[in-house]
């Protein structure tokens, strides 16, 4: 998500993404639009009292949608500050709360593996929300019957902010409710082993979800929450299960070893590169400058997007110093594997030189770490170093 920063509470930056200054409108425009629908709802369920005329007039239906949906995005603020300052509690750092389309998002450095910890983490939004919506009752039932814009906003965000905590609590994986069965479910059993439980049973909801919404209301931004219920649940679930596979693997024992790694020197044209890369099969090689006073060292790295830059009629005069990447990105091989896949998910790179005391001892690629999962998942184990692993 693309977003910028507009402050930050109790030391958490808050952030916008782009997506929010559509949605934001939107939501106002569907709370203006209903008003009168919502006004009569309130004061048939609250005893608002609202003077429906009173609303309905001018520019105030569109002024008041505006201010309720701007309320409603506070409470998703705080309601993220419960997952979010309770996490702190437990020395989980938070990166950042994010408002987006489909609500808000807190950024987690790291999950908690404790079910205690995760379920006291996931009920604080649920528990905020239910008290922002009592506290919003409070205000309503104080409010005098004359200023009815004000009853209407009050009472709208009293009856969203407990309907969204009731919405949250559904076990839909990696919505709160399904937070809560995770740490339930991991109780008594392995953690990869339950989340991919609580996986299954939110996409499955995800699924209901979004066939109630495309074929019974036809309501696009309940398929929306379905489509990204679905996809988050499938990329935490995988993520959460190379995790526990890669328990105590470190970069050195799926790494391509340098002896067998294929590699250039700077002068190398780039014609003859690419024409390597075809017949080897390789989209990556390090550079190597062999000096007769230093011996080898290692001076960059090459891949198939650099040598691309080059227009086909010049890669004969151009080589590949020219064109190779000299800010390397590198890793120890004592780093655990887990450590080398998010960095280069950090830096959206396919594979990262190791390297020990500025020698280059091998290379970690994409692909090395799916074929290392691949046998975890198919054997139970993975043993470069003759010790046995276990995907739990």
């Amino acid at each position: 998500m693309r977003s910028f920063r507009i402050g930050s509470l109790f030391g958490i930056p808050i952030k916008l993404d782009l997506t929010f200054l559509l949605v934001l409108p939107l939501f106002a425009y569907l709370i203006g639009v209903q008003i009168e629908g919502v006004a009569t709802i309130l004061n048939e369920g609250l005893m608002a009292g609202i003077d429906v005329g009173a609303i309905t007039g001018g520019a105030m239906p569109w002024l008041l949608g505006l201010a309720a949906a701007v309320g409603l995005f506070v409470g998703v603020v705080l309601h993220e500050l419960g997952h979010s300052l309770t996490a702190q509690r437990y020395g989980f750092p938070i990166e950042s709360i994010t408002l987006w389309l489909f609500g808000g998002i807190a950024a987690f450095s790291e999950m908690p593996e404790d079910w205690r910890q995760e379920l006291n983490i996931a009920v604080a939004g649920p528990i905020v929300s239910v008290l922002v919506g009592v506290g919003s009752y409070l205000l309503f039932v104080v409010t005098p019957e004359s200023l009815s814009g004000v009853r209407f906003v009050l009472g709208y965000l009293a009856v969203l902010n407990v309907a969204l905590a009731i919405f949250n609590m559904v076990p839909a994986f990696p919505m709160d409710g399904g937070r809560v069965l995770r740490a339930l479910l991991a109780r008594n059993q392995p953690y990869a082993r339950a989340t991919q439980q609580a996986a299954s049973v939110g996409k499955l909801f995800a699924v209901g979800m979004g066939l109630f919404g495309l074929f019974v209301t036809f309501n696009p931004l309940l398929i929306g929450v379905a489509f990204f219920v679905y996809i988050a649940a499938s990329s935490e679930a995988q993520q959460v299960t190379m995790k526990a596979a890669f328990q105590d693997v470190t970069v050195g024992d799926i790494m391509t070893p340098a002896s067998e790694l294929h590699t250039v020197e700077p002068d190398t044209t780039v014609a003859t590169l690419i024409q390597r890369m075809f017949t080897e099969r390789h989209t990556g090689y390090p550079v190597i400058d062999t000096n007769a006073f230093e011996g080898e060292r290692l001076v960059g790295l090459v891949t198939l997007s650099d040598a691309r830059e080059i227009d086909p009629v010049e890669r004969d005069a151009y080589t590949v110093d020219d064109v190779m990447t000299r800010d390397l990105r590198t890793i120890s091989p004592d780093s655990d594997a887990m450590t080398a896949i998010e960095r280069m998910r950090e830096h959206n790179i396919g594979r990262l030189l190791v390297v020990d005391d500025d020698d280059l001892v091998g290379l970690i690629s994409r692909t090395d770490v799916m074929t290392a999962f691949d046998i975890v998942q198919q054997s139970g184990a993975i043993a470069p170093s003759g010790r046995p692993r276990t995907a739990d």
